[in-house]
């Protein structure tokens, strides 16, 4: 792989070392003594040869002695992207895995979620949930707030400051008999959706965006539902929900919508199953449902370790998401075993298939995202042109959880740091080549 890219706006760093992405052709290319241009405004200049480096430096304007050479051990991969992720649960992350889903919600989920009209409680966490994701490599994070505009705006900021790369939802909805102190009103829902967009976008924060967030059939009515699909469409947005997470779920939206042919066509007929659509979960989707996915081209995050409460799938179409707090960690790397422990479950139940490779899931867990969201012109790999999104990891870091041997070579390395690794290895994260961890200590 080489290439080159104009730029007036100068280089900034260049890196020589190991790297490795996905492409369009490979789910894994292992890219060993290479060297890699970052300019001022954070896109990637070149790529070449490590063997070319004297020439780039003529070429692009920078000294030989200002290279970063990568140590032992060391390799930039892209930064992981999770598609799927409820910023507002993170508080009673790791617990309340007791109960299935809708059980759950009403004994968990909304009555902490109804406590971020306190926006002192929720700036205190949702910044430690963007620093914990950003520690753990997640340089772009589709997040769920809750149905307070203020609160998720502050999400959104917060995201901003820290430099994480975000799609940030208001959650919609108008229904809640279990939890009734929990909802909003159908104008309501549609007024603070439309303020929530407005004033986010006002911000022009440059890498935040809002998303269009109906919590789900159960929690919606259909003239909601209504609202959000022209919203969707008028404002050109991204739509964010679930979809048949449980079989209990999918019985109940039978029950309330019975015009629809099926939990798919519920979406499908009020306006919210576009090519900009993120559905989480889709474990009970059948063979027709996932072929109106295909034609309209919208997307279903895998979360495997939420997933695994109600059923399993194997689906190589699927992006990875933690679902924090359905999910028990904010990493992907633990998303990305689980898939791949999920994956072979199934396959002693159905030898027919196979189980995912690491590279398949290294792809679900970078480029696969950023193609989820649009995204992939900017993001996924090391394309030139493209913003520098990136994780310095060391699997020789003192005190770090994995070992190494003379006779690994990188694509060893690298399976081991998917399976083993975790923020320790991770030394340094960069979004748009801004450098976010380490903290700068002015958060």
């Amino acid at each position: 792989m080489s290439g080159r890219h104009d730029t007036a706006a100068g280089i900034a760093r260049v890196y020589r070392g190991s790297f490795v992405h996905s492409t369009r052709d490979a789910a894994l290319e292992i890219l060993n003594d290479f060297v890699l241009g970052v300019d001022k405004s954070g896109k990637i200049t070149f790529i070449e040869e490590g063997k070319n480096v004297d020439r780039l430096a003529q070429e692009q304007g920078f000294n030989t002695a200002d290279v970063e050479n990568l140590g032992p051990g060391e390799f930039f991969m892209p930064g992981m992207v999770d598609t799927h992720i409820h910023a507002s649960q993170y508080t009673y992350m790791g617990t309340a895995l007791d109960l299935p889903l809708l059980q759950w919600l009403n004994t968990y989920t909304f009555p902490v979620e109804s406590r971020y009209r306190d926006l002192k409680f929720a700036r205190d966490v949702y910044t430690k949930v963007v620093k914990r994701t950003l520690r753990n490599g997640t340089t772009t994070a589709c997040y769920f707030a809750t149905i307070h505009t203020d609160a998720s705006l502050l999400l959104g900021q917060i995201a901003d400051d820290l430099g994480q790369r975000a799609l940030v939802g208001k959650v919609c909805m108008d229904i809640n008999p279990m939890v009734p102190q929990y909802k909003e009103l159908l104008d309501e829902s549609k007024d603070e959706t439309l303020r929530f967009i407005r004033e986010l976008l006002q911000k022009k924060y440059p890498r935040v965006k809002p998303v269009v967030t109906p919590r789900f059939a159960v929690s919606c009515s259909s003239s909601l539902l209504d609202a959000l699909g022209e919203i969707a469409r008028s404002s050109g947005l991204h739509i964010q929900s679930h979809i048949s997470e449980n079989k209990e779920e999918v019985e109940l939206v039978k029950q309330l919508f019975p015009d629809c042919l099926s939990y798919t066509d519920v979406y499908l007929k009020h306006g919210l199953l576009t090519d900009k659509t993120v559905m989480a979960h889709g474990c009970h989707l059948t063979d027709e449902e996932l072929k109106i996915f295909h034609k309209n081209g919208a997307s279903i995050s895998h979360c495997p370790s939420s997933n695994i409460s109600d059923a399993m799938m194997l689906l190589r179409c699927c992006l990875l998401g933690a679902d924090v707090a359905g999910g028990y960690s904010a990493s992907i790397l633990d998303a990305v075993r689980r898939a791949i422990d999920t994956s072979k479950v199934l396959t002693i139940e159905h030898p027919q298939l196979r189980p995912l490779t690491f590279e398949e899931v290294f792809w679900l867990a970078t480029l696969g995202g950023s193609e989820a969201l649009s995204l992939d012109d900017r993001i996924g790999n090391f394309e030139v042109g493209k913003d520098f999104d990136a994780l310095r990891v060391n699997v020789s870091v003192p005190g770090g959880p994995l070992d190494v041997f003379p006779e690994d070579v990188l694509k060893v390395i690298v399976e081991k740091f998917l399976n083993l690794g975790d923020d320790r290895n991770i030394v340094e994260v960069y979004v748009a080549g801004r450098k976010v961890v380490p903290f700068s200590g002015k958060e």
